[in-house]
């Protein structure tokens, strides 16, 4: 079988999308498929690589990494492109694992099936996030487009300026309602949690019959050693990962007189030396990207990850991770964070925005002593490695592929 993969990003760059991307690739080309993929072209990169029955192919679709969601869908030239046309002839199926919807349309005209994978809730959000930011609490809109004073409200949380937030608002409700639409024409679309499937089947039951649930596959995390005592946080600046949740429970602990627990942080720009003294007078120990060598280094002191999301993400990668890496998570309980963690002896889950029961949760784990966190930790590993498997995920996978042709 031929398998055509359009995907703006690919690994290593993106972020958990972009991972499974890769993973599924992979997989796939070690299971006899031909698997082919057209991505964006970085400084430095090859044109074409090739590895086994995997072919890469980097095109110039995208300036920068950020900002890709309404880039690449108006990349009509590529799309119909003799190059492009090429490949869709000799596909049998297409697969879409990000943002390039428009390209199904190319597809359908082929009479290609197309395989859409979903990683947020873009179906009925186009946010993606299905988070009410104008009431600061989980959207219940009973339709699937967000208000303008609902995504005006996000992008400006997000710290943009009043041009930039204005340019998105526009798009979003304009361009954005049109992607839902694309995405019907989809023959199978995978979400990757229970909780994912139900929430946008819920709000769309057209996608009910088309719609499948395959968690993400994983690479293999290192069972590395605790040699330290402190936190984890890897979320940034997104308010969507909860970094206020994070401040208010730690400001709680500070002014309660308990003494001040480490917490290594990434994705912070440390230009921002104003936030950085803030941040770090609760504890915080910011970086802005960690190379693996130090990443490996500060996560080896790191007995706990702090999860503290406020959306329902579907699949998150660092609960992932942590519980590969036998460390503790503390985490809201939202999406398909409860489906993950469940079992699992080392996992402590709170209603999303408790900062008071998050706060209670870190001074319960920097309490226990090693040896409890170790065997926590070990107990995480084999619970999460009983229910998922790379092996299901791709079976899953393949037998969509084939009922579709």
């Amino acid at each position: 079988m031929n398998i055509l993969c359009l995907s703006e990003l690919f690994y290593p760059h993106g972020s958990g999308a972009e991972l499974a991307t890769y993973l599924y690739a992979k997989m796939l080309s070690k299971n006899g498929f031909n698997v082919v993929v057209v991505t964006n072209k970085f400084n430095g990169e090859p044109d074409v690589s090739r590895n086994g029955n995997l072919t890469v192919f980097r095109l110039p679709l995208l300036k920068k990494e950020s900002s890709v969601k309404y880039s690449i869908l108006p990349r009509f030239d590529v799309l119909l492109s003799s190059f492009t046309n090429k490949l869709m002839k000799a596909s049998d199926v297409i697969y879409i694992p990000r943002l390039w919807y428009s390209a199904i349309l190319l597809a359908r005209t082929y009479g290609k099936p197309v395989v859409t994978h979903i990683h947020d809730y873009i179906p009925i959000c186009p946010l993606s996030n299905l988070q009410g930011q104008a009431n600061d609490a989980v959207c219940s809109h009973n339709g699937i487009f967000c208000s303008p004073k609902c995504i005006y409200s996000y992008e400006k949380e997000q710290r943009r300026n009043l041009k930039e937030s204005l340019a998105s608002t526009f798009l979003n409700v304009s361009i954005g309602r049109l992607v839902p639409k694309l995405i019907k024409l989809s023959d199978a679309i995978i979400c990757v949690s229970k909780t994912q499937k139900e929430i946008i089947v819920t709000k769309d039951r057209a996608l009910h019959n088309k719609t499948y649930v395959i968690h993400n596959p994983f690479p293999i995390f290192p069972e590395d050693k605790v040699n330290g005592e402190d936190f984890g946080y890897f979320g940034g600046y997104d308010v969507m990962k909860g970094l206020k949740v994070l401040c208010q429970a730690s400001c709680i602990l500070r002014n309660s007189g308990y003494k001040q627990i480490k917490i290594h942080s990434t994705k912070f720009e440390t230009s921002n030396k104003k936030l950085i003294s803030a941040l770090k007078r609760l504890g915080f120990l910011s970086y802005a990207k960690l190379e693996k060598e130090m990443f490996e280094n500060v996560y080896s002191n790191i007995r706990v990850v702090v999860v503290p999301s406020i959306w329902h993400e579907p699949w998150p990668y660092i609960i992932v991770e942590a519980l590969l890496r036998k460390r503790l998570v503390i985490a809201s309980r939202v999406g398909g964070i409860p489906e993950q963690t469940e079992g699992c002896k080392g996992a402590f889950l709170f209603e999303s925005r408790d900062y008071h029961k998050l706060a209670e949760l870190m001074k319960f784990v920097n309490e226990l002593n090693k040896e409890e966190v170790v065997d926590m930790g070990c107990m995480n590993r084999e619970n999460f490695l009983r229910k998922f498997n790379n092996e299901s995920s791709i079976k899953k996978f393949i037998s969509i592929c084939e009922s579709l042709i």
